[in-house]
Order: structure tokens, then C-alpha cells, then sequence
């Protein structure tokens, strides 16, 4: 019998404590020692070994109802990642100094939150979440410094308003969305008009250089001409216009009358190889001699 109860008593003073946890040991309501992990005896009855878990853990803030400074009442929600830390002292802290981490951390996180954004407009603790989420963890970090415990970071996971003031935020949003939209639209068109209006001018640029190359050519053209003519019409400028106007006409298929006795018929036949027709006295018409074709 005494063997058996030696064994039962061995087997009930067995504790097994894991890598994510520390323990610590009280004798008769005193703590005795420290626990790390791995296998561990105590005496039943008259020992007691309390567990903590040293890994991160996360704890919600719970949703609250928050008055802002301006007078509005936001539903702020918020989560705050903690450890205890895992040396000796911490633990002994976290067990001793503060009777339940996790809901000690809960109210504070939820008083902190009303100090912070109660001194806040709605609009700025929106656009300003990171500045709300550094103020709560420093001020954690402040006063769990005797808890035994790290606080890693805080969340704040939602800050929303009333109803009715959503509704209007979302139109404020939309309608500068909107607005937005109509300068990128007008920039777009105005972009599109320089463009066309660049093409334009290019366009004219090039219109204009093409009449000059044509005024140009045109102007070439009457010096040639003009070189010809005082080289082969010496003195006959007026007759080689009246040329000029003819071959224009012949070209077209058009019929001119001439005068017979003009001097661009003479000049007509010379070209054409025709001896010019003079009138005789008696009415009968004959040859120029040929020395007045010269």
C-alpha cells in the first residue's frame, strides 16, 4: 500500500511546462521558484505551479461609442497586440502586479481611446489613424511597465460615424470624385484642341512654303523667258507677248482672227516656214522678197 500511494503521490506531483510558457512554483502560498520549460516535480498539495503564456497574444478594445470634439458620436474600435515577457522578474510581475492581464489591458485601451480622439474632430482622427494608434501605444507602454508584459502594437481597426453623417461624407466624396473627373476631362480636351490646332499650323506652314516654292518656280520661269526673249526677240518684247497669248489660244483649240497686215502674221509664217503674203498694187497678192523678212 505504501508503494502504491509513494507512486500516485510521484505521478500527481508531475508538471510538464512547454517551450510557449513559463511557470512559477508557490510552497504554502510562497512563491518558491522559478519554472522553465521541460519536466518539473512538485509536492501535491502543499506546491502549486501557476502557467503564463510568454507568446504574442492579441486582445480586442471592444466597439464604443466616442463623442469627438465636434460634438459627434463615433463607434471606435480597437486591438492591442501584447507579450509577457519571458524572464523571471516579468513573470513573477505579470502574476503578482496585475490580477488579469487581458482585461486590464481591454479598459485601459478603451479609456486611452476616449482621452485621445475625445480631444479630436471626426474628420481629423480619420486621416490622422496612425497618429491615434503611436498615442495609444506610448501611453500603454507607460503605464503596463510594472505589469511584466511588452506591448508590441496597437490597431485601431475602425472609427466609424453616425449614419447620416457617413451619407454626407460619402456625397462630399463623390462629388470630388466628380470634379476630378471634369478637370481631367477639360485638360483632355484642351490638349486635344492644342494638338489640332498645332496640325493646323503645320498644315498652313506648309501650304504657304508650297505657293512660295510655286512663286518661286513661276518667277524662274519669266527670267528664263525674259533671257530668251532679249537673246532671240530683241526689241520684239510686245510682239513675243502677243506669241505668248497666241499659243495659249491654240492650245485650247480656240479660233483667232488676226489682221493681215500685222506683223505677227510675218512672224507666224516665218516660224511656220511660209513666205509672207504682201498685196500688190493691182489687188493680186504676192510674196515678200526675202530680203524683208530679215
Amino acid at each position: 500500500m505504501f508503494l502504491v500511494a509513494v507512486v500516485i503521490l510521484f505521478f500527481a506531483g508531475i508538471r510538464i511546462v512547454r517551450p510557449t510558457h513559463r511557470g512559477a512554483v508557490e510552497r504554502l502560498g510562497k512563491f518558491h521558484h522559478f519554472a522553465e520549460p521541460g519536466f518539473h516535480w512538485i509536492i501535491p498539495v502543499i506546491d502549486r505551479m501557476f502557467i503564463e503564456n510568454i507568446t504574442e497574444q492579441m486582445v480586442d478594445a471592444e466597439p464604443q461609442e466616442i463623442i469627438t470634439n465636434d460634438n459627434l458620436n463615433a463607434r471606435v474600435d480597437a486591438q492591442v497586440y501584447f507579450k509577457v515577457r519571458p524572464d523571471e522578474e516579468n513573470v513573477k510581475k505579470s502574476l503578482y502586479n496585475v490580477r488579469n492581464v487581458q482585461y486590464q489591458i481591454v479598459n485601459l485601451a478603451r479609456t486611452t481611446l476616449r482621452n485621445i480622439i475625445g480631444t479630436m474632430t471626426l474628420k481629423s482622427a480619420n486621416s490622422e489613424r496612425g497618429k491615434i494608434n503611436d498615442e495609444l501605444l506610448k501611453i500603454l507602454l507607460k503605464e503596463t511597465s510594472n505589469w511584466g508584459i511588452e506591448v508590441v502594437r496597437t490597431e485601431l481597426k475602425e472609427i466609424d460615424p453616425p449614419k447620416d453623417v457617413q451619407e454626407t461624407m460619402n456625397k462630399v466624396v463623390k462629388a470630388e470624385n466628380e470634379k476630378i473627373a471634369a478637370v481631367d476631362f477639360a485638360t483632355a480636351a484642351e490638349t486635344r484642341a492644342d494638338g489640332e490646332r498645332r496640325a493646323e499650323i503645320k498644315r498652313a506652314e506648309g501650304i504657304k512654303q508650297a505657293k512660295i516654292l510655286q512663286a518661286e518656280g513661276e518667277a524662274e520661269a519669266i527670267r528664263l523667258v525674259n533671257e530668251a526673249a532679249n537673246t532671240y526677240f530683241v526689241g520684239n518684247a510686245q510682239l513675243l507677248r502677243k506669241l505668248q497669248a497666241v499659243e495659249t489660244s491654240l492650245e485650247a483649240n480656240a479660233k483667232i482672227v488676226i489682221s493681215s497686215n500685222t506683223e505677227l502674221v510675218n512672224v507666224i509664217g516665218e516660224m511656220a516656214g511660209v513666205l509672207p503674203i504682201r498685196r500688190g498694187t493691182d489687188g493680186e497678192n504676192a510674196p515678200f522678197p526675202p530680203s524683208t523678212m530679215r
